[in-house]
């Protein structure tokens, strides 16, 4: 019988240290959990350090980024407490300034705190200012049309003296070509356009102002309008140096321009049909003499040079590949229909 005890109260022991053991576990990876969460990496460090949050950018993805950034120490921790709270659908997109001093809590409120952030938008070389005002509205910081109205109503000319008031203001977008293609930092609390526009026309002028002052047989206006068209049609620095001395050569001979991208500039799909080449608009080169109105887009600072120091070559003519984009030169028309036959299938 004292055996039979004795095995009896061990199994009792035994199936009562389960539970414990598992008691502990949990308790000890619930320390670690709210240690990882509530304790900061370095309570006595309050140095800065920009950290973004992407627009559609997962609670799991930013976690994995403030860990690289060494601003948390475990992912996983900070991904189950904002899940658990509820805190991920607060997080906005934008650049922050967070510090390691910051424990998880703080952080996600950081991140939650509009007037503490900025958002980041990059207009790349060839976008329009139709384009920077999607992609404002993208990033709800404006309403459509925005952007644009903010452009058409811009009145402080006598700000920036490489803008020709009496030229662009006639134009229906006056700043096209002029708002410099860069990536900027906007606050979204109490965000204007009219920022923006600031920004893009202070960053123009201190890119473009050691260069204008080189500027000798053409305007400031005519410039900006070539670059912006040979940002258009080619990529490389050789072939828009090329292609520029292609379109001077050619206005100086009297020719349109034959600029497709300048026609795509009014053209509502942004395609050329055989409608579209009998447009009657000052945008269309293949038509008119001369270069259009004004810019068609935001040239880079390589197509501005091409503009101002073209390539002379024996060429006239240049057709871009579908396939590869190579650009393919031809001295007379017969050689170009047969580029155009060969490369245009």
């Amino acid at each position: 019988m004292v055996f039979y005890s004795y095995n009896k109260n061990r199994r009792f022991y035994r199936f009562l240290g389960i539970p414990v053991i598992v008691a502990f576990v949990l308790l000890v990876l619930y320390i670690r959990y709210h240690s990882f969460v509530y304790d900061p990496v370095d309570p006595s460090d309050n140095t800065g350090i920009s950290f973004q949050v992407k627009k559609g950018q997962s609670v799991k993805d930013i976690a994995g980024s403030l860990e690289q950034k060494g601003l948390i120490k475990s992912p996983l921790s900070l991904y189950i407490h904002a899940k658990l709270n509820h805190l991920g659908e607060n997080i906005i997109a934008g650049r922050f300034v967070l510090t390691k001093a910051m424990n998880g809590p703080k952080i996600l409120e950081a991140l939650s705190d509009a007037s503490k952030a900025q958002f980041v938008i990059t207009v790349q070389e060839g976008l329009t200012i139709k384009d920077i005002d999607a992609k404002l509205v993208d990033m709800d910081l404006i309403k459509a049309g925005n952007f644009i109205q903010a452009v058409k109503s811009f009145d402080n000319w006598q700000g920036y003296l490489f803008l020709d008031k009496a030229t662009l203001s006639k134009l229906d977008l006056p700043l096209e070509g002029y708002l410099y293609p860069d990536t900027y930092f906007l606050n979204p609390d109490g965000f204007r356009p009219n920022d923006l526009i600031s920004m893009m026309l202070n960053n123009f002028e201190k890119k473009f102002s050691k260069l204008q002052e080189n500027i000798k047989k053409h305007s400031i206006h005519q410039i900006i309008t070539m670059a912006s068209i040979i940002e258009s049609e080619v990529k490389s620095s050789k072939d828009r140096k090329n292609v520029s001395g292609i379109f001077w050569k050619r206005l100086d001979a009297h020719w349109p321009l034959g600029a497709d991208a300048t026609l795509l500039y009014v053209t509502k799909d942004r395609t050329i049909t055989g409608k579209d080449l009998a447009i009657n608009s000052p945008y269309n080169t293949r038509k008119n003499q001369g270069l259009p109105p004004g810019p068609i887009c935001s040239p880079s600072i390589d197509s501005i040079e091409a503009a101002m120091y073209p390539t002379t070559t024996a060429y006239w003519f240049y057709l871009t590949t579908l396939d590869t984009g190579k650009v393919i030169y031809a001295k007379t028309n017969e050689e170009q229909n047969l580029n155009r036959a060969k490369y245009l299938k």
